[in-house]
């Protein structure tokens, strides 16, 4: 242990100044001679879960190394006194044990630092570590009292890290929850640019991850749509809100994204259509009859229109018109400034499919497939016989969920339950064959299973909101109480405004106060503190998880009456 003496007659030092300027505060002194020790710092003792890691994508959210250590502190001589707390903590790596170079630090206000796999993964690289190899990698502490003191040094820790190679032509799609969704976007020129086309549903949101583990969202400001953020507090991306074909380009240089929805694709040439958009499958098709072998040279001409931080994507936002167009180049499509001739061939009469694929974002390609490929026909409903059985007296056809997320083949709606012997989710109305049932599960939650034998248990009569995934094979159902709630009217973000249920079953009123238009309207919520489940909607028609309502824009300030029927899905505003 060192000591510093301080002497309060001659102090000079600015730096001591500042460290004990508290105890001279709370302490005066009875003469000038007074003295008060003040002890240095003692290096921290740090510990590490881990000594071999071997590092891979395939985990690459999954916590890799945790580090801990105590506080460091400083000590007075005076007991009647305390210490300021002073210190400043870094975890300092390197390459090298005795930390001469090749070193990277990071400030760390907590008493422990956790790394993921991706971003030990970064910092690897960042040290100029080669991928595939076991390097030997030092770790620790740094703490200083001030700028002007010489820091004290924990002891070392040795990590063994296998890193792998970081790929910064592709950047990962990841869902609203981070986790990645298999989509990509690319990067050939490797400069923080990302491309592709997606198929987006309405208000889709996303963040995109970087290869050496950096996630960009959007920032976290209201107004602030299509400018990047990889600040802890950043929001999602969302697109607007029209589904559909979109040109993705996020630029982690210039911290901008934008989407170019193409509205249509349009085939000249030797064969002349407009085509059809695969949104799950992100390719446009045409299915057309060949005569003959044949080599057939066509054109492909888009249309669409520009969402980006100058238009913003509020509902109801026009965007600035764009055309597009595609050329051959070598095996591959590419944008172009105007459409050139592209050649295909037709190996001999019959019914082929054109299909223009635009799902990897590093090869779009144009071929003709034998037979047809026209994206089928998504049920916008799914049947719920005997969910009223105990109600109608029959098992029938007459309650439906409606499709909400056609990725996920998702379905929701408000259904007043009352059920003998438990009910199925049928495809097709009328049709008693085609039809899902219980795997596993109970009334509340489960998974399914086409064609079984065993109906979905009932729950409690009453009023629910039932989700299932056909894609996904799962179902939940969510009680609805007495009361619904309205959040964001006049900017304000809480469940303050409660609708109360009527005679009506699933007919929910009461009054609302307009001050002024919200910026980001309003949306319905069926439980109280519950942000998961709610209603948006415009023109009378409510949408599960949809947009948000703006009627308040058109309407002049006061108090209205207002009326949502979850079941029929409609709302009104009176005044």
């Amino acid at each position: 242990m060192t000591f510093t003496y301080l002497n309060m007659k001659t102090i000079g030092i600015k730096t001591f100044f500042r460290a004990v300027i508290s105890i001279v505060l709370m302490t005066s002194c009875e003469n000038d001679g007074d003295k008060i020790y003040l002890s240095s710092l003692e290096g921290d003792e740090l510990i590490a879960t881990e000594s071999n890691i071997v590092l891979s994508k395939d985990n690459a959210a999954q916590t890799a190394l945790s580090l801990t250590w105590t506080k460091s502190t400083l000590a007075v001589s005076n007991a009647d006194m305390s210490a300021p707390d002073v210190i400043a903590t870094y975890i300092q790596v390197s390459t090298h044990s005795d930390f001469s170079s090749n070193i990277q630090q990071s400030k760390e206000t907590n008493l422990w630092k956790s790394y993921t796999v991706a971003e030990l993964n970064a910092l690897s690289k960042n040290l100029s570590i080669e991928p595939g190899i076991e390097i030997p990698v030092y770790f620790r502490l740094s703490a200083a009292t001030g700028n002007n003191i010489a820091p004290v040094y924990s002891n070392i820790i040795t990590v063994n890290v296998t890193s792998y190679l970081i790929d910064m032509s592709i950047g990962f799609i990841l869902n609203s929850e981070k986790v990645d969704t298999g989509l990509t976007l690319a990067s050939p020129e490797l400069n923080g640019v990302y491309t592709g086309f997606m198929g987006a549903a309405g208000w889709y949101n996303y963040y995109l991850s970087e290869g050496d583990g950096t996630i960009w969202g959007n920032v976290g400001v209201d107004g602030s749509a299509f400018l990047l953020s990889s600040e802890a507090d950043m929001w999602n991306l969302w697109f607007p809100e029209v589904s559909g074909c979109y040109y993705v380009e996020v630029n982690t240089i210039k911290k901008q994204w934008s989407a170019l929805l193409v509205s249509q694709l349009s085939v000249s040439g030797d064969i002349g259509a407009d085509m059809k958009f695969d949104r799950p499958n992100v390719r446009w098709t045409y299915v057309f009859n060949a005569t003959a072998a044949q080599t057939l040279k066509i054109k492909l001409n888009g249309a669409g229109g520009l969402y980006d931080y100058t238009t913003g994507a509020d509902t109801g936002t026009v965007p600035v018109s764009k055309t597009v167009a595609f050329a051959q180049s070598e095996d591959n499509l590419s944008l172009a400034g105007q459409a050139e001739e592209i050649a295909l061939t037709v190996p001999d009469a019959g019914e082929y499919t054109l299909v223009v694929d635009l799902s990897n974002p590093k090869a779009w390609t144009c071929n003709v497939v034998k037979g047809s490929l026209e994206p089928s026909e998504i049920n916008p409903y799914i049947y719920l016989p005997g969910i009223d059985d105990g109600i109608s007296g029959n098992w029938t056809f007459d309650n439906y969920l409606t499709i909400y997320n056609e990725d996920d083949l998702a379905y929701a709606g408000v259904v007043n339950v009352n059920s003998k012997y438990g009910y199925s989710f049928n495809i097709e109305k009328d049709n008693w064959d085609d039809k899902y049932t219980l795997d596993e599960g109970n009334a509340e939650a489960g998974t399914l299973i086409l064609q079984g034998n065993t109906n979905i248990p009932a729950p409690t009569a009453g009023l629910y909101l039932i989700e299932t995934s056909i894609k996904k094979l799962t179902y939940t159902l969510t009680a609805i109480g007495s009361q619904v709630y309205v959040s964001g009217l006049n900017d304000t973000w809480g469940f303050d405004v409660p609708l109360t249920a009527t005679s009506t079953v699933g007919v929910f009123t009461g009054p609302v106060t307009i001050n002024a238009a919200s910026s980001w309207g309003f949306s319905i919520h069926i439980k109280n503190g519950d942000w998961d489940h709610k209603y948006g909607g415009s023109d009378g028609k409510l949408y599960y998880l949809g947009g948000n309502i703006t009627d308040d824009a058109s309407l002049t300030p006061g108090t209205y009456q207002m009326t949502v029927n979850l079941i029929n899905g409609t709302y009104n505003i009176t005044q």
